[in-house]
């Protein structure tokens, strides 16, 4: 009698199994670019010249640093301003400056207020459904009387959101999308705790309720050392917390278009580093939104007045944005909003 039980329990296990297979076999084989060619026409934008241009703006010394609240910074939130007026990209109509204001009372003691800078492309067919694109702006400030420059961290991801911002405007006046409206995010505060991505959260300009994910972009243009011999790479973290499907979204959009390797290392929930819980996506997953955090991994120059525009690796800079793009546009133009399940 034991052993049939045993038999059985094997068994209805070995049919749970299957069942869970063919689930995620049924998702995997569901996500496909039908309109590769599109993709790729605008993934061609993104290029490598801009991106340095961008790097090399936002971590000058003129800047000092961009410290929260400190003049550099509020001279850097202009520049971001900026660029999204002269690439014809809306501000929210309730903040129509760009400028979300985060007060002095919701950043530590010693900072000056300071802002997020918010532009947004409307939806043609869902306008009320967002993805955010998000990537903080300010940097450690002068200290010890040196500038910390801040290139990787986080000029890279700054500069990736703008390539990535002109793409989807370029795709919108040309009549190909977003279907789903796309929010350009760049929160301040981030070098001191994550506060401007809080203060967002807890002061949503658009509904949170109606966010599909958060991309978050945060040291992308560097090797570390366990990458030395295989520069092609990228860390991706978070995307299977809250949606299987939004990971398997990337590794379909890293397999159509730019043949990454995604490395998932920092995605254990046991990992001593916890980047999971240290930067601004995580503030949109405590409030139940799928996200995914894209990280180069620290490197000899991470937090020090060396993190230099001269040693941002600019071609894998532009092979990582075109994976987020790729993932974004996914998310942006299917035809099913992204299932926030866990298989």
């Amino acid at each position: 009698m034991k052993v049939l039980v045993a038999s059985a329990l094997i068994l209805v296990g070995s049919c749970a199994t299957l069942r869970h297979s063919e689930k995620i076999d049924n998702l995997k084989n569901s996500i496909s670019y039908n309109d590769e060619p599109v993709v790729k026409k605008y993934l061609g934008t993104i290029n490598e010249e801009e991106l340095k241009a961008h790097v090399e703006e936002i971590s000058s010394d003129k800047y000092n640093g961009r410290m929260t609240g400190e003049e550099g910074h509020n001279e850097v939130c202009d520049y971001i301003r900026s660029y999204y007026k002269t690439i014809g990209i809306n501000a929210p109509e309730s903040h129509s400056d760009y400028y979300q204001k985060v007060p002095k009372d919701a950043l530590p003691e010693n900072l000056n207020e300071s802002q997020n800078v918010i532009a947004y492309i409307k939806g043609s067919e869902f306008p009320n459904e967002y993805i955010y694109i998000a990537a903080h702006s300010d940097h450690e400030g002068i200290i010890d009387g040196q500038i910390y420059p801040g290139a990787d961290d986080n000029g890279s991801g700054t500069a990736s959101v703008f390539e990535m911002a002109e793409a989807f405007s370029q795709a919108a006046n040309n009549g190909n999308g977003p279907k789903r409206s796309i929010v350009f995010l760049h929160v301040t505060a981030e070098e001191v705790g994550l506060h401007g991505s809080r203060y967002y959260t807890n002061n949503p300009i658009f509904p949170l309720d109606n966010t599909i994910a958060t991309l978050n972009i945060d040291m992308i243009g560097r090797v570390d050392d366990r990458h030395k011999d295989n520069e092609d790479y990228i860390y991706v973290i978070g995307a299977d917390r809250m949606s299987t499907e939004l990971h398997f979204i990337i590794q379909e959009a890293n397999s159509s278009f730019t043949d990454l390797s995604l490395d998932y290392k920092y995605n254990d929930d046991s990992d001593p580093n916890r980047y999971y819980y240290r930067s601004d996506h995580y503030n949109f997953a405590l409030k139940d939104i799928p996200v995914v955090f894209f990280f180069n991994g620290e490197h000899e120059d991470y937090t020090k007045p060396t993190d230099t525009a001269d040693k941002i690796n600019y071609p894998l800079l532009v092979k990582r944005t075109k994976l987020i793009f790729a993932t974004a546009w996914y998310l942006a133009n299917s035809p099913k909003s992204l299932s926030p399940i866990i298989l």
